[in-house]
This record gives C-alpha cells, structure tokens and sequence, in this order.
C-alpha cells in the first residue's frame, strides 16, 4: 500500500487530498457547533492539522530566506551578464504587475463590488497589523543582526518574532559584501550553501507532508467560512477570482506565446508549484518546489534560477501586491462613499509595483492591503470587512503569485538566449518529490518501493 501511494505523482496526491478535504468540510459543516459554540470534533481536528502544516513552513521561514538570499546573489557572480539579467527580472517583474493592477482596476470598475455587498458594515474594524510608507521605511532598517522584534503579550509575556522584512535587507547585504570581498569570502559562503542545503532537505520533509496538511487547510476553511461568507461578499470575492483568472490563464500565456513558447508546456511543469501554493498559501515554503520545477520542467539555468526564484518569493507578487490591493482599494472607496480621482488609480499601480515587498512572501495581504489603503487615505477600518473570507482568497493570490515567480525566469532566459528550449518542450516533466538533488530534494530512498 505505501509503495503504491509513493508512485502517485505529488501533483495527483494534492488534488486528492484537495477533494478530501473539500468533502471533510462540508461534512464538518453539516454536524454544525456544539452546545457553547465552541467548533465541533471534525472541524477542531482538521484546523489542528492544517495549522500545524502552516506553522511548520513558519518555522523554516527565516533560516530559508536568510541563506536562500544570500546565495542568490552570490551566484551571480557565476553568471555573465549578471548586471542585465537582474535588470531585466526586475524589469519584467514591474511589467507583469502593472498588467496585474491594470486588470484588478478594470474589475472593480466593472464590478463594483462595494455598492454590490451585503457585509454588516459593524465588522468593519482596524485591523491589528498596518502598513504605512513610513512603517515600510522604518522596517527596513534592522534593529539587530538577526531581524528579531519582540512584543507584550496581555498576560505579560514576551514574545519573540521575525521581522521578514529585515531579514531580506541583512541578508541581501551580506550577499553583495561577498560579492565585493571575493575569494576571501568563500569559506563562508560554503557554509551558508551547506546550511541552505540542509534547510531545504527539512523543508522537503515538510513538503512531503503537503497532501495531510491539504485536508486540513481546505477541510478547515470549508467547515469555518461555507458559503454564508462568501455570499454577503460574493461580487468582491468573484471579481478576485476572475482577475487572478485573468492574469494566470490568460496574460502569462500570451507572454509567453508572443516569446515563442508554449503556455501548456510552462503550465504542465509549473503546476506542481501552483498547486501546492495554493494550499500552503506560502511562496516562501514553495519556494524549494518552486526552483525545482523552473530548472528541470522549464529548462532555466541553475545559475540565473538560484538568483531569481528566490528573489521573486519575495518581491513578486501578482495575487497579493496587485490585482487583491487594487479590487479591495476600491471595493474599501465605494463601500463609504467615497470617490477616486485619476490619481489615486495611478497610485494604486504605483504602491503594487514598489510596495510588493512589504508582504515578503508570507501568508496574508493585510499589510500590503493596509499600506495601499493608507497611501489613499482610505478607512483602514474596510480591512476588517473582507478578513471572513482572506483565507479563502489567500490561496487564489499565492498560487498566481508563485506562477508569476516561475514565468519571469522563464520569459527572462528565453530572451537573453540561455532558456533550454529542448528541456522546456520535453514532453515528460519532472515530479517535485520524484528525484533527489544536490540542493536540498528527496532522497532516492524516500521514493523507493518499500519491501512489505
């Protein structure tokens, strides 16, 4: 039995998982609350699994970024031309997202999902996490060498987390001073290659669990939000939708056709990436499936991969930083009433190409949703009429965030002339979890038939 479940493509093993879940939820929902309320037997157990999922990728978060990042950059020194091919990710990032925002504008001028909403405008609330272009700014500067912020918890304790923010500033510091120190550096960049080896060999255990943490995560939101959520926010939620839609099923492929490649080939070896953002709701924890699949399904050079996957799990956010900030800006103006000129419009484009960074490839948008509302002087209060149905909405925005972060390279090393267009075209793709690498895969005997 566990032979034959090892042979089923990690791929097909997510979508089971995925309908599971699905079914596990609608079942959770009909038994309904107990007598205080309180969730029910099924529900508790399918949020304990599912959230026990997500604090595991949590956890690996910041070792991942800090070491992923630093090698990032000093692989480029193995690239030629290094300068333009940052140039021209970057480039292509702030062009995708701009299409991105442009998009998520139309539909909320179309949809008019504020006017077309029955939420109780009592759950409009401030929410507890903000973003401001000050707060942006002022987080970049790291307090200590480790990115560490510390807050008061109500009953007095301490608690310690990290700021993602700093710890992408330290550590692309670090990778350019090795850079500039050359030669005399390489004793240390080895020994952050060696940690991130082993970061990703964790991680990929983790992965491995990604189908059990599916139930739980789908089951969950199932059994918590129904479609009682969703209906009183149906037009805002089905404009998302449609917009992610959009830009995945229909912008990505005729950028990549009008480069002379073919958009079912880049789906077929992107999706196992997709798939599992899309139940992780994490770029950063797909971040390892994400590099994978770009290098031996998409033909992009290790080299130039190991530089700008990473970099976009962290800065290239189609879903979170542009079509959602975008449709909620306006959805947030109509609600109270308030109307946008021309220039808020361009401000909106302006804060999703510029500001992508401030969600730093964790799960939620609320921050980067806060500093778009902020930048308009909108009520941040309009955060809390759409956090019933974020989860929901999350899992549409990582997975075109992550399939953003795999088009890019893709697109960039077809123009610089360094795709691998016989690996690209190949008609057999390569399964995440089927074949170990030197960075961090599975092992050959994770995948082997077990003897009974």
């Amino acid at each position: 039995m566990l032979a034959r479940l090892r042979r089923v493509p990690f791929a097909a093993q997510v979508l089971l998982a995925l309908v599971l879940g699905i079914a596990l939820g609608l079942v959770a929902r009909e038994i309904g609350p107990v007598a205080d309320g309180s969730p029910n037997w099924l529900t508790s157990t399918l949020q304990t699994i599912g959230g026990s999922f997500v604090t595991l990728l949590k956890a690996l978060v910041p070792p991942l970024i800090v070491t992923a990042v630093i090698v990032s950059i000093a692989n480029l020194q193995q690239v030629s031309n290094a300068a333009r091919l940052a140039g021209q990710t970057l480039l292509w990032f702030a062009l995708t997202a701009l299409i991105a925002v442009a998009i998520g504008i139309g539909l909320g001028l179309l949809t008019e999902p504020g006017r077309n909403s029955s939420v109780d405008a009592a759950t409009a609330t401030d929410p507890a996490t903000t973003g401001g272009w000050w707060d942006f700014l002022t987080g970049l500067v790291p307090g200590n060498i480790l990115g560490l912020q510390a807050s008061a918890g109500s009953d007095g304790s301490i608690g310690l987390s990290f700021n993602v923010l700093q710890l992408i500033v330290i550590s692309v510091a670090i990778g350019i001073a090795i850079l500039k120190v050359g030669s005399a550096a390489e004793p240390f960049l080895n020994l952050t290659r060696s940690a991130l080896a082993v970061v990703q060999k964790v991680l990929w255990w983790v992965i491995l669990l990604a189908p059990i943490g599916t139930v739980g995560l789908i089951g969950n939101a199932v059994a918590s939000y129904g479609w009682s959520s969703l209906g009183s926010l149906g037009v805002f939620a089905g404009a998302v939708y449609a917009g992610l839609a959009l830009v995945l099923f229909v912008v990505y492929p005729v950028l990549l056709r009008a480069h002379g490649l073919s958009p079912l080939r880049w789906f077929a070896g992107a999706w196992p990436a997709i798939q599992l953002a899309f139940v992780s709701r994490s770029s950063i924890g797909t971040l390892p499936v994400t590099e994978r699949v770009t290098e031996q399904n998409l033909g992009v050079p290790r080299s130039y991969a190991s530089f700008a996957v990473p970099l976009g799990a962290t800065t290239k956010m189609d879903g979170c930083a542009a079509i959602y900030p975008a449709l909620s800006a306006i959805f947030v103006a109509q609600f109270f009433g308030i109307d946008l000129a021309i220039t808020d419009y361009l401000l909106i484009a302006l804060v999703s190409v510029i500001g992508s960074a401030a969600t730093a490839g964790v799960t939620g948008a609320v921050v980067m949703l806060t500093l778009t509302l902020s930048t308009l002087g909108l009520p941040l209060a309009g955060v809390g009429l759409l956090l019933a149905i974020d989860p929901i909405l999350d899992m549409g925005r990582t997975a075109v965030n992550v399939a953003g972060q795999a088009l890019v390279p893709t697109i960039v090393a077809k123009r610089e002339g360094i795709l691998d267009l016989e690996r690209y075209n190949a008609t057999s793709t390569v399964d995440p979890l089927a074949a170990a690498d030197e960075h961090g895969g599975v092992d050959a005997d994770l995948r082997r038939p077990a003897t009974v």
